[in-house]
């Protein structure tokens, strides 16, 4: 592939977007294209459609979303809906109306219904109801999942979603008001152990299995489905790998360093039971993750403590 081509990163100051900048730059990629939200407001359809066609690249990569944990998806329900549509929308249908050939959406696991079958198939999309918790973002998600493939199936064009398992690592976010379990676990631990090893209270019942990727590995996936024409229109990228969150809670505990106790509040939700994703049809294709989970939260525990007078000024 010619290294030189246009690539539009919407998204690309997130923690997702900016893996994926990091990694074409690695590659060789030298035109890469990134606006930030104050230059460009990704729900302003006029605005969104005259940036694509003045800028006219040739791929777009969309990892622009509102995102956010349970708490944030049940106190936001409309804007995690809405925002993620006109987001989403407003690509898609620039790139189409600007002839612009590829187009690589990015999803989440969350797209599948709640008691699915284990692991999660693609063929698994829309056969029963979602978690409520998230329901709101995986509507949204569903919808550009099926824009793209109408677009495939309509004018030709290679358009293809990914659906990453739990994204974790550099540039993550640690807000405990929005962020999801892995980076808030991370502050948690830090901030009980610098409090005499205090004890640390975490939601549920700590049961629930989940399947956490490293934000780079999804990064080298997105790199994957550019340089190569991938058959279908939908891909799970993930571990195929995944754990109890006690155990999850376990391993960034020992990783910090805190000694204290752990209290499950059983009183809160635990969401989906299980979330473990099939990845044969991308490790068919030939991508695999590198990056094993306590490799990967060591080097986000690392950049965490390399930017945390930022994170203070945020207080939980």
């Amino acid at each position: 592939m010619d290294k030189k081509i246009k690539i539009y990163i919407a998204g690309h100051n997130g923690m997702v977007g900016s893996a994926i900048w990091r990694t074409l730059s690695e590659q060789g990629f030298t035109n890469l294209l990134g606006v930030s939200s104050k230059e460009l407001d990704l729900r302003d359809q006029k605005a969104v459609r005259e940036f694509i066609a003045r800028e006219n690249p040739d791929v777009i990569i969309d990892a622009a979303a509102r995102v956010g944990g349970i708490l944030a998806n049940n106190d936001y329900p409309y804007q995690f809906i809405m925002e993620n549509m006109q987001i989403q929308n407003n690509l898609i249908d620039s790139a189409l109306q600007n002839n612009i050939d590829k187009f690589i959406f990015l999803g989440s696991s969350c797209i599948y219904p709640k008691l699915a079958p284990q692991p999660l198939k693609e063929d698994y999309l829309l056969t029963d109801t979602l978690e409520p918790t998230n329901e709101w973002y995986a509507i949204a998600k569903i919808t550009g999942v099926k824009t793209c493939q109408a677009i495939r199936k309509q004018f030709g064009k290679d358009y293809v979603s990914l659906m990453p398992t739990n994204l974790y690592g550099t540039y993550d976010n640690f807000d405990l008001n929005t962020s999801h379990v892995l980076p808030a676990m991370i502050r948690k631990f830090h901030e009980a152990k610098e409090n005499n090893n205090a004890p640390v209270t975490l939601w549920g019942s700590g049961t629930p299995m989940r399947e956490f990727l490293f934000v780079d590995d999804m990064a080298k996936a997105v790199v994957f489905a550019l340089e190569n024409k991938l058959p279908d229109y939908l891909y799970n990228v993930g571990t195929g790998q995944d754990l109890t969150i006690k155990e999850l809670a376990e391993t960034i505990q020992k990783i910090t360093g805190h000694k204290g106790e752990i209290i499950w509040d059983a009183s809160k939700p635990d969401g989906t039971p299980r979330k473990l994703m099939d990845v044969s049809k991308m490790h068919e294709l030939g991508w695999k993750h590198q990056i094993q989970l306590e490799e990967g939260i060591q080097k986000t525990y690392d950049w965490f403590l390399q930017n945390i007078e930022k994170f203070k000024q945020v207080k939980m």
